[in-house]
């Protein structure tokens, strides 16, 4: 039956220094290297293994696939990149210190940044210096200046639905490589989780999140792979 994994990357930079992200590029810490490789071991003892891979066009989410696959032994099945897997795009707060952002603007303000459903941070400068407009993997899109979720679910859903979900009927195993916000509008859709409460939804690094679906492609409850 068809299997889908979602691996948050894993632990990025500016994920240890506390910054927001969004589409500036980060490598992988020390830390994140060995929770991919991690997963893949996981993968590999539960008898979980892919048969194809989508990811972003970011580095620590393609770098967290590789790591994954090189441990799960399937370093060679098919992948797919894709921009609307991307990291939501965190506007003029990119780079910034959340901590220093809270001490500025308050704890509520950058709450609703972060965490709202549909109420977009700041909108980035055009010409700043972690504008990835200039960057030539986007050459064929127009960037955004930010993202809200709701926002982010707009670009991810329809790629599930025209990319993704034809593969799984197939009755493959899929694994997304992808970031926090990309697969929490992904758990959304599949888990049916109100508004209000995907604000609450945390999706932790280097942890697989397995869904099983019938022969209907009706998925079941979401699990860790560690818990199953």
């Amino acid at each position: 039956m068809p299997k889908l994994i979602l691996v948050r990357h894993g632990q990025s930079q500016w994920n240890l220094e506390n910054r927001f992200t969004g589409w500036w590029d980060v490598d992988l810490t020390e830390k994140g290297v060995e929770e991919a490789k991690e997963a893949g071991r996981l993968m590999r003892e539960k008898g979980v293994l892919p048969t194809i891979a989508f990811t972003s066009l970011q580095t620590r989410a393609i770098k967290t696939l590789h790591l994954a696959l090189e441990e799960a032994g399937r370093l060679w099945i098919p992948e797919i990149k894709d921009w609307r897997l991307n990291e939501r795009h965190y506007g003029g707060l990119t780079g910034l210190d959340k901590q220093a952002m809270r001490d500025k603007h308050g704890d509520e303000k950058v709450h609703v940044w972060r965490r709202s459903f549909d109420v977009p941070p700041p909108e980035m400068e055009p010409g700043s210096e972690f504008d990835p407009g200039a960057d030539e993997r986007y050459a064929e899109i127009d960037v955004p200046y930010t993202e809200s979720l709701k926002l982010t679910i707009e670009r991810v859903l329809p790629y599930w639905e025209s990319d993704i979900l034809p593969v799984l009927a197939r009755g493959e195993t899929v694994i997304i490589s992808a970031h926090g916000n990309s697969l929490r509008a992904l758990v959304k859709h599949l888990s049916n989780i109100s508004d209000d409460d995907i604000t609450g939804l945390e999706i932790p690094t280097g942890q697989p999140i397995v869904y099983d679906f019938d022969d209907t492609m009706v998925p079941g409850e979401r699990y860790y792979l560690k818990d199953s």
